[in-house]
Order: C-alpha cells, then sequence, then structure tokens
C-alpha cells in the first residue's frame, strides 16, 4: 500500500472540486463532492500506475506547501 498526496481546488466556474497528483502523468480528476473527489482519485491513481509502473525510488515525495505573498 502507497500513499499519495492530492492537491485539491475548487473552481468556482464549474462549480467543481479538480484534484491532481503531483508527478504522476495522467492522475486529474473532477467532481461535486469531496468523496466523489476522493473515489475518482483513487481510481484515476491506481489506472496510472498500471500504466506507468514506478518504482519507489521514481514515486514523487511530498515535500509541503508554501504560501507566497504578493502585490496584485
Amino acid at each position: 500500500m502507497r500513499t499519495f498526496t492530492a492537491y485539491v481546488e475548487w473552481d468556482p466556474d464549474t462549480e467543481l472540486y479538480a484534484g491532481f497528483v503531483p508527478g504522476i502523468p495522467g492522475a486529474h480528476t473532477q467532481a461535486a463532492t469531496l468523496d466523489e473527489l476522493h473515489h475518482n482519485l483513487k481510481e484515476v491513481l491506481e489506472l496510472c500506475l498500471e500504466e506507468y509502473p514506478l518504482s519507489a525510488e521514481e514515486l514523487p515525495r511530498f515535500v509541503g506547501l508554501q504560501q507566497i505573498e504578493v502585490s496584485a
């Protein structure tokens, strides 16, 4: 069992949650609820890993988040 970190956003234009797993090509999806998004991300991640099997050394590692302040 492996654990991945997904990045989740709310899109006010589509009124959907969007999520992706950084470093895994194709591991992105959207859904109307967070529970549905979790299910969809798990399913697409499993499919991506079947298509592109990666060893533990090749997998991206979550490091952290940074907040950047700009004057825009």
